[in-house]
């Protein structure tokens, strides 16, 4: 597998106008995110940092900016796993578009460094990403694996290193 560029697809029984809506909430623990939720200060918009933060806001997995936010068609953002100090950050852009059946849904990932933990944590979390956002949009609930991801967060949070505590990781511009 090359750190190159990954894309995993899906087609999605839903306006896209759902898949998006679904995919950008900033006020809800998202099941297709394993349980995280999208905080952010002022809302999605290019140059803002963002973070993966744990219900109880206690723990921030993942961190990035926002490099593209062009609703309802795409969505792009660095990324990079506070529990693999010394890794560079990678990007993850969200597409959209509108096919007979639906939306169409791609997660791309690129500059993910080969043979690093990110890119074998990002070649696991593609898949279940999109099935998870897939069945969310389609049913209003999680996929069986995001539903067990879900229950299997607040034990995981115990074994989390103390570098992923959510004040390593603010918000705020620099």
């Amino acid at each position: 597998m090359s750190g190159d560029k990954q894309v995993y697809k899906v087609v999605i029984n839903a306006p896209i106008e759902t898949v998006w809506n679904t995919l950008v909430k900033t006020d809800a623990v998202l099941p297709f995110f394993f349980g995280s939720v999208c905080e952010t200060k002022n809302g999605l918009k290019p140059g803002r940092k963002i973070r993966m933060v744990t219900p109880d806001r206690k723990i921030a997995a993942v961190v990035g900016e926002v490099l593209e936010f062009s609703p309802p068609y795409r969505y792009s953002h660095t990324m990079a796993f506070t529990q693999y100090e010394g890794e560079p950050a990678s990007t993850v852009t969200y597409e959209l578009k509108e096919v007979p059946g639906g939306t169409e849904f791609s997660l791309v990932t690129t500059n993910v460094p080969a043979g690093t933990k990110s890119q074998k944590s990002m070649a696991q979390g593609g898949p279940f990403i999109v099935q998870n956002l897939k069945a969310l949009a389609e049913t209003g609930k999680p996929a069986f694996s995001g539903r067990m991801v879900m229950m299997l967060n607040p034990l995981m949070g115990m074994m989390t290193p103390k570098r992923c505590r959510i004040e390593n990781w603010p918000l705020e511009q620099t």
